[in-house]
């Protein structure tokens, strides 16, 4: 069993506290992703995990036992750092198997763990070549198998796709998940890309200044999110956000305006509002629709710079009021930059946030 918990876990820097009393539950078998921009303190509360940073006070536990005070090799976990960290004058081979050599194990029970680990990633034909011989995705898979024949019941990432290009990022991140089908291991990983998020999490840990924002599963933070930072992070292109001013408040319905905005009544408002009050209003990209003229619109301006994509056309919009915000229109449409631009949107899908919120 492998559950891990934090309970007020905190890690200070001398008076710098870095993570400020975080409580986490990471079921057996979940996978979880702590995501944050830099210096959140993601990466710092992986490496607490794994014993490679002090705690300074809480609990954390993995499994029935409390681990604050075990080194690294006695809590069964096996970390990926982003930094493949195999040693060059090894064959693959010899690289997948170090772990066991240092333990002392048998050459058949290297053998056999090395075997094992090569057909779950797919690189049987690699395992007599050097590093030199490699790529990064290669590279990448030989740091994992190091960390699969070791058996353990925890795999710690940390962002371990961060060199890879774009093309090869997307096929780890269906190797990892096909890993993690097969294994059935809790596996925690630290990522800054939102995307990775998405698409690998059971569970999303959303970090800002060492504390927690929200904690879910992806389509519930995408959809429900607590606040206008949760909102920003997830989701690409960016949530947009209008600086607007609340005309009426009845509850969770609330009417606001602003120069470049016609009045809209927002059903999903986070927080309490009152007439002649701020707020920001939350759009996605996504959800904004062209208006066939000009008096269908709900949002003015005009045409900035577009980026066709083939699949999708990113407009970024010049707004009457001097603000901008980006529109993915899902139709290849060719726009004339300057033209004026009208769109409509679906206001139950907005979200309404107190103005100090991001």
């Amino acid at each position: 069993m492998a559950r891990i918990s934090l309970k007020d876990v905190r890690k200070s820097y001398g008076s710098t506290d870095v993570i400020r009393g975080v409580d986490i539950e990471i079921e057996d078998g979940e996978f979880a992703v702590f995501v944050g921009p830099s210096g959140c303190g993601k990466s710092t509360l992986l490496r607490m995990v794994a014993g490679l940073e002090d705690i300074t006070s809480g609990t954390l536990s993995i499994g029935d036992r409390v681990v604050n005070d075990l080194p690294p090799k006695d809590r069964k976990v096996a970390m990926v750092f982003q930094s493949y960290a195999i040693f060059p004058h090894m064959t693959v081979r010899e690289n997948v198997a170090f772990g066991l050599t240092i333990a002392g194990a048998s050459k058949a029970e290297k053998d056999a763990k090395v075997a094992e680990a090569a057909r779950i990633l797919q690189m049987e034909p690699l395992l007599d070549r050097r590093p030199s011989q490699l790529s990064g995705g290669q590279r990448q898979r030989v740091a994992i198998g190091r960390a699969i024949v070791r058996k353990p019941e925890v795999f710690l990432f940390d962002e371990p796709l961060s060199n890879l290009d774009a093309a090869l990022r997307m096929d780890m991140r269906m190797e990892i998940s096909k890993l993690h089908k097969q294994l059935g291991t809790t596996m925690i990983y630290v990522t800054h890309d939102q995307v990775e998020a998405m698409t690998l999490a059971d569970k999303i840990v959303v970090l800002k200044g060492g504390e927690v924002q929200q904690i879910g599963a992806p389509m519930e933070l995408y959809h429900h999110p607590v606040n206008a930072f949760v909102a920003g992070f997830l989701g690409s292109p960016s949530m947009n956000f209008l600086d607007v001013e609340v005309v009426e408040a009845n509850g969770d319905a609330v009417t606001v305006r602003n120069g470049a905005l016609d009045p809209v009544t927002v059903s999903r408002a986070s927080g309490d509002y009152v007439a002649g009050g701020r707020a920001l209003l939350g759009i996605r990209p996504q959800y904004l629709v062209p208006a066939a003229d000009e008096a269908a619109s709900a949002l003015h301006g005009t045409v900035g710079l577009a980026e066709r994509l083939g699949t999708e056309t990113i407009v970024d919009v010049a707004l009457k009021d001097g603000k901008s915000l980006i529109a993915a229109l899902s139709q290849d449409a060719i726009l004339e930059m300057g033209a004026p631009i009208g769109f409509t949107f679906d206001p139950a899908k907005c979200h309404l946030f107190a103005a100090r919120s991001a």
